[in-house]
């Protein structure tokens, strides 16, 4: 799943007390995967939505803050974002003064991305509001659940 995927694809939102038995659903991995990443994805759509950021935004905003100066191809890749759907990603932060493109430096025809002081105070913000988010998660998942659940998924994202 790429961080494009902003919408729920036409989903229910994550399940709810009184929700129908899924039955054999219930002890799929893609499904659960997909079932928590709603939840996660709900709960920092909330928390967000006081900067008007989305979860996509938010990891160009980290990763521009990480390594400035990036391709815009280099970027999307990361992410695991289309080219087409990243350039409209861009556009948006771009327009909302956040980031800004320049000329690569050895290849004219790519922009470095960079972003601006307006798009540093969003993401400290950001942030923190993730940080936030991070530490409830935590609280549900226990004492070493993160470290454990990082790993798990570290391991299903490796093709072989």
């Amino acid at each position: 799943m790429s961080l494009d995927a902003d919408n729920n694809a036409g989903l229910a939102p994550a399940a709810h007390v009184g929700a129908p038995d899924v039955g054999p659903l219930a002890g799929m991995i893609g499904y659960a995967l997909r079932r928590a990443q709603l939840a996660v994805f709900d709960e920092i759509m909330a928390s967000f939505a006081e900067l008007d950021l989305r979860p996509a935004q938010y990891s160009v905003l980290v990763l521009l803050d990480h390594a400035p100066g990036l391709k815009q191809s280099a970027v999307a890749a990361a992410l695991g974002i289309q080219r087409a759907n990243f350039v409209v990603l861009f556009d948006v932060l771009e327009r909302r003064g956040l980031a800004r493109r320049a000329p690569a430096a050895n290849d004219r025809r790519s922009y470095a991305l960079h972003l601006t002081d307006a798009g540093r105070a969003v993401l400290r913000r950001a942030n923190e509001l993730e940080a936030a988010h991070e530490a409830r998660l935590d609280a549900r998942l226990g004492a070493d659940g993160h470290q454990r659940l990082l790993e798990l998924l570290r391991r299903v994202g490796v093709r072989s």
